[in-house]
């Protein structure tokens, strides 16, 4: 029996849907952020963009992971 994984898991099709705009326009977004830190970042996504916390979360960990 296979365990499921801890914590959420955010969708990135859901988050499309409420925000309106494709993860790669959000990529695009994050990566002309004037911040460099990630919870800067996060909260810009917050103030700026209207995205909740845990997507904002998920979007910034994403764009950083395509750095890497």
């Amino acid at each position: 029996m296979t365990k499921p994984p801890n914590g959420p898991r955010i969708s990135f099709a859901a988050i499309e849907k409420k925000y309106g705009k494709p993860i790669d326009e959000w990529m695009q977004i994050i990566a002309s952020a004037p911040l460099i830190k990630y919870m800067d970042r996060v909260n810009w996504l917050k103030t700026e963009h209207g995205v909740g916390h845990g997507h904002a979360m998920a979007l910034v960990h994403k764009q950083q992971e395509g750095q890497s």
